[in-house]
């Protein structure tokens, strides 16, 4: 009789025990999902933290360009002149970091395909080129600006010589017209000299050597101003630089011709007249583009060989074109 009373308290505690405790199958569920919360947590936590982050940094962005406009606003009417500089300056800046940009982009392209700066298209072709003589251009600033405490005076210099020492970027409107006009005079006084060689070389011309003729003439001083070279360098180094300008034109030339006239913009017309000798600041677009159509039909005919011809074509096809008016 006990002993069935104790067998049926055992059983009853059996059956409470497992009525406690749940199954196995049913027990992992519960434990992975709660192991599986803590890191649903985190990464919640850490996705709000950083949208927290780029909302504060979007704030303080957008006030410092608030505070920027209201004191361009402020010098724009207290300071018009110097909000003239501030604001060329600014614009240069920009305009030379997209520059950099895309002579990085066009020097990535070369290496990848294996080309070489003459089988470039005509835009890219052109970027480097002028990318290449503004390097040159202030390397005299960055020299002048290592020494300690001689950014002010670089600054000063900058002010009082903007054609000197500043590039193109750095130009107010009005500068670039003054400047380019200014070069252009330079270039023009060299005319005569270059004229007066040219009439010798050609009552020499009956001789046998003609070609070694025209060859010395690229080695005067008077065709190396046109190009805006300095003349005060030996003969041989002279002629080279002479030659390598030209034939840099002669590929341009090129380049121009397969992307066609029409789709020059009115600046890239006019910079294309400039290089080739032709001051277009007095002229209309028909008119740049009517010389320049008479130039490249003169320059696509010559032969790298002829680069002496083309040289001498910056001062004859220019000399009587488009005078400024009086």
């Amino acid at each position: 009789m006990a002993l069935s009373r104790a067998a049926a308290r055992g059983g009853l505690w059996r059956l409470g025990a497992a009525a406690r405790s749940p199954p196995r199958g049913q027990m992992q569920p519960q434990l992975a999902l709660g192991m599986s919360r803590s890191p649903v947590r985190s990464q919640g936590r850490s996705l709000s933290s950083r949208a927290a982050s780029r909302a504060l940094v979007a704030a303080v962005a957008a006030a410092a360009r608030r505070v920027s406009a209201r004191y361009e606003q402020h010098l724009e009417r207290s300071f018009p002149r110097f909000y003239l500089l501030y604001s060329t300056f600014k614009t240069g800046v920009q305009a030379l970091l997209l520059e950099v940009q895309e002579i990085r982009r066009i020097r990535a392209r070369m290496s990848q395909l294996q080309l070489s700066p003459q089988q470039l298209p005509y835009r890219d072709m052109e970027r480097l080129r002028q990318f290449r003589r503004d390097v040159l251009k202030i390397i005299p600033i960055g020299i002048i600006a290592i020494p300690p405490f001689a950014n002010f005076l670089v600054l000063v210099l900058m002010y009082f010589f903007p054609r000197q020492l500043l590039i193109r970027h750095f130009w107010t409107p009005r500068q670039q017209v003054e400047f380019l006009g200014a070069y252009d005079c330079r270039r023009r006084a060299s005319y005569p000299a270059v004229l007066r060689e040219l009439a010798r070389a050609a009552r020499s011309l009956p001789e046998p050597q003609p070609r070694q003729l025209l060859l010395q003439l690229c080695a005067q001083r008077a065709l190396s101003q046109v190009l805006f070279l300095t003349p005060h360098l030996p003969a041989f180094f002279l002629r080279h630089r002479l030659c390598s300008h030209v034939l840099e034109i002669w590929h341009l030339d090129r380049a121009l011709l397969h992307l066609g006239l029409a789709q020059l913009s009115e600046e890239e017309l006019r910079a294309a007249c400039y290089l080739r000798g032709l001051n277009s600041t007095h002229l209309g677009q028909a008119e740049c583009r009517a010389w320049l159509e008479q130039w490249l039909r003169l320059s696509c005919e010559l032969q790298a060989s002829e680069a002496s011809l083309l040289a001498h074509s910056l001062v004859l096809l220019s000399l009587n074109y488009g005078q400024p008016p009086e």
